[in-house]
């Protein structure tokens, strides 16, 4: 897989391969778009947005007294466009475009609630137009003005740039000749990401520099002045909890009423991050097996574990000689890794997932390319949806430090592998993506307090395999004022998409203030 770890999102629009009948494959689209999305048909009155006009530094001043103007878009739905500095540290130095979209409140309106899908490098404007009745419940329509906004440097916004289609494909989907591990194998991959962040540097220039997090979470307190709020209400979602904390780290005293769903540990280095994914994964793909073997249609047979050892094999086979898909491109393990984790983020894929491997294990490649389409958002022409590939590499490679000693890695390597038989080969070596990026990260992984903050609402599912749900624990006892709410179950991520429990909780949170007196368990 050619990222430094695996994206921590909770939506991505997707397709299935040419094995499916056109039925199963409008199906599977819509399962693993995770919209069903119903915008509103309301007319949208107020055009203009009304700055809070608070007190900032004379060279924040054009930028937080900016009014936006809305403009109709989707059905029902209003965008805007926001501009922010370059560079925080040189708000005079040049400017940058934020792309927003909003769903008026329906009822009364309490103020406007920021939506972060994840990523990073995941569209916020999409997930609110696109998927609102997945982002958010019917009492939050209701009650607040939803907004979705893409950061600094993804999609809509000012967008860092790298590859044209076909060379995103020959860097996605090539294969690496070597051995898995050895000396040879090490220096190929690491000149594909050398030449990939000299890419994302001559296309996309000095914002290359300036799309971490610190930088993002700026932005965010920006855009809740622009709005019109004196606090920020804020719903992040995997990723997005990592920004939300962040902003709450830098405006304890802006911060209003923040969920933070699937939470990333920000202790974590970009190992750590590899290591607890793999094992999430893993985990997942067990209680998959579990769910699979019960039931009729499973391409495994006998036990959980040697079901997993098949799996083992097979992703072996395919690293040494890789299967080749109808349209030329092949399937190698990297590309195989990704397609089986792709529908591992929501039990409601679990049966595409079978159909992906027992058409693998025949020999057909087109379903497990089509899967990994769906996770980097390629289309069945061969173009991309957006930049989130270019995104998500560019910004964590600022916000993870790497290091660039091959004979740790291979430790590291060992480690993971350790902890997860089967995934962990395909999660390691993460340091050689970011080892040769042009910009060093000068961030370094360290505990959030937001000291003085209002009450923080953190989510965590006991079985999430992308932000495993200890990350969760661990941000809620950082955090001064963090309150943990606990689902027991699969899946990435719990609002609006596990319980009436877990609903409830998070909606009287936002809308009325109720902070539960300790710990919720649904």
């Amino acid at each position: 897989m050619s990222a430094p770890h695996t994206r921590a999102r909770t939506t991505r629009r997707g397709r299935r391969g040419a094995t499916l009948t056109a039925a199963l494959a409008a199906a599977v689209v819509a399962l693993l778009a995770l919209s069903g999305c119903v915008p509103s048909l309301l007319a949208q009155e107020n055009t203009v947005s009304t700055p809070t006009g608070e007190e900032v530094a004379p060279e924040l001043e054009p930028f937080y007294a900016q009014v936006l103007e809305w403009s109709p878009c989707g059905e029902g739905m209003n965008c805007a466009t926001a501009k922010a500095p370059l560079d925080w540290s040189d708000p005079e130095a040049g400017e940058i475009e934020l792309a927003l979209s909003r769903h008026s409140a329906t009822g009364d309106k309490i103020g406007s609630l920021l939506v972060n899908p994840g990523g990073p490098g995941g569209s916020g404007y999409d997930f609110v137009i696109d998927s609102l009745d997945f982002a958010v419940g019917e009492p939050l329509k209701q009650r607040f003005d939803v907004v979705g906004f893409d950061p600094r440097g993804v999609n809509r916004s000012t967008a860092v740039a790298c590859y044209d289609a076909a060379a995103m494909d020959e860097f996605i989907y090539g294969t690496n000749p070597a051995d898995r591990g050895s000396d040879e194998w090490i220096e190929h991959r690491a000149a594909a990401n050398a030449a990939f962040g000299e890419a994302c540097l001559d296309e996309t220039g000095d914002l290359l520099a300036n799309v971490d997090t610190e930088s993002a979470a700026r932005d965010l307190d920006l855009l809740r002045a622009v709005l019109g709020d004196d606090e920020l209400n804020y719903l992040g979602f995997s990723y997005g909890t990592f920004l939300g904390a962040t902003y709450a780290e830098q405006f304890p005293e802006k911060v209003g009423r923040l969920v933070l769903d699937g939470a990333l540990d920000p202790t974590a280095s970009s190992f750590e991050v590899n290591k607890a994914q793999a094992v999430g994964f893993e985990g997942a793909f067990e209680a998959y097996l579990e769910d699979c073997l019960a039931g009729s249609e499973c391409p495994f047979s006998g036990t959980v574990d040697e079901s997993v050892d098949e799996l083992g094999r097979l992703l072996a086979s395919v690293d040494a000689s890789p299967l080749r898909g109808s349209d030329g491109r092949r399937v190698d393990a990297d590309t195989l890794f990704t397609a089986i984790i792709y529908p591992l983020y929501s039990p409601d894929s679990w049966p595409y997932l079978s159909e992906m491997l027992a058409a693998t294990m025949f020999g057909d490649a087109d379903a497990a390319l089509a899967f990994a389409d769906g996770y980097h958002g390629r289309e069945a022409d061969g173009t991309y949806l957006d930049n989130s590939t270019e995104a998500f590499r560019s910004i964590n490679c600022l916000d993870y430090p790497a290091q660039s000693d091959v004979e740790v890695m291979r430790e590291e390597a060992a480690e993971i592998t350790a902890a997860a038989p089967t995934f962990g080969p395909y999660m390691s070596y993460d340091d050689l993506t970011c080892t040769g990026w042009p910009h060093e990260s000068a961030r370094e992984p360290a505990e959030i307090h937001a000291e003085g903050a209002a009450p923080i609402m953190v989510v965590g599912t006991t079985g999430d395999p992308a932000t495993p749900y200890e990350w969760s624990v661990t941000l809620a006892d950082q955090l001064e004022s963090g309150v943990l709410v606990t689902f027991d179950g699969e899946g990435h991520t719990a609002y609006n998409k596990s319980n009436a429990c877990v609903s409830d909780t998070v909606e009287s949170y936002l809308i009325d203030g109720t902070v539960p007196t300790s710990d919720v368990k649904c």
